[in-house]
């Protein structure tokens, strides 16, 4: 623009013109250059306010975004506390749970076992009676029983009655009463008692309701006690052993548990979410959710191809 303003007045000079009309028309002239370079002037601020403001809205833009990223960073260490103590409650709340149904599930044992014995005893007391009445000899109206000898007054002769036998076995104990005792040795922590109280109702009655609770009890003692290859092997047993047992769930959970604690990474995962697809919706569920969560993995194992 400048060259050309240059041209134009350099063109006004050189051209042959009357000399009032080359000094109205350079008065014209630089009049107009004048304007021109003011309007240039108002360009040039126009253009340097345009930028400022530009750098002001990003600069605000920038902080915006700052800002935000921190309220994001404070909202996910809330999220993750609030996880945290949910995990927390979760497990707390599941061994109450625990507790309770286990005694659920003593105290229907214990009722069904109830019932049969009365049942026995009913049927003992009539065949007895049964006896008594077939047995029972006739007297006659002299007081003397058929055979003409003076009736028992009731008092046996001691030379008579059988000698007590000596050395009497000790009456074994319950299946109720081994299994509450190995409960409660567990529950205040008498560990090694209680291994062998759950070992011994295991192996003298494996076909009672609540012998896969003790075994998975065998398991819980062991994590207890940091030895997880002893647990995941006590888990391991329930699982395969006691297929509709009460602590199936429970036993899977622990033994992906237990190999995560052990470094077995990928076979706990794995266990975890076996939980999930095969238990949707229990406690033990919900709790490897949040433990695959905490550990960054899928909820459920990627579709095979």
């Amino acid at each position: 623009m400048a060259a050309m303003i240059s041209g134009a007045f350099g063109g006004v000079i050189f051209a042959p013109q009357p000399a009032g009309a080359v000094s109205k028309e350079m008065i014209q002239l630089q009049q107009q250059v004048q304007q021109l370079l003011q309007g240039q002037q108002d360009m040039r601020s126009a253009i340097d306010t345009n930028n400022a403001s530009m750098k002001t809205l990003v600069q605000q833009s920038l902080d915006t975004a700052n800002q935000l990223n921190s309220k994001m960073g404070v909202l996910e260490q809330t999220v993750q506390q609030v996880q945290a103590n949910t995990g927390s409650r979760i497990d707390t709340m599941t061994q109450q749970s625990q507790g309770v149904s286990d005694n659920l599930q003593d105290m229907q044992a214990r009722v069904a076992k109830l019932a049969q014995q009365l049942t026995d005893i009913q049927n003992t007391l009539q065949s007895i009676d049964a006896k008594v009445s077939n047995s029972a000899p006739a007297t006659t109206s002299g007081g003397t029983n058929p055979t003409g000898m003076a009736p028992s007054t009731g008092s046996p002769d001691p030379a008579s009655a059988p000698a007590p036998t000596s050395g009497h076995a000790m009456p074994p104990i319950s299946a109720d009463t081994l299994y509450q005792n190995a409960l409660r040795d567990y529950t205040t922590g008498k560990y090694d008692m209680s291994r062998q109280e759950f070992s011994d109702y295991v192996k003298n009655f494996p076909t009672d309701d609540l012998a896969g609770n003790a075994q998975f009890y065998l398991g819980e003692i062991a994590y207890a006690q940091s030895n997880y290859p002893d647990a995941i092997s006590q888990y391991e047993i329930v699982l395969t052993n006691y297929p509709k047992s009460f602590k199936l769930e429970a036993s899977l959970l622990k033994k992906g548990m237990a190999e995560i604690q052990l470094g077995k990474k990928q076979a706990g995962i794995k266990d975890l979410q076996q939980v999930v697809k095969r238990f949707p919706g229990s406690d033990e569920s919900k709790r490897a959710q949040a433990k695959l969560h905490d550990l960054g993995a899928p909820i459920r194992p990627a579709a095979a191809h």
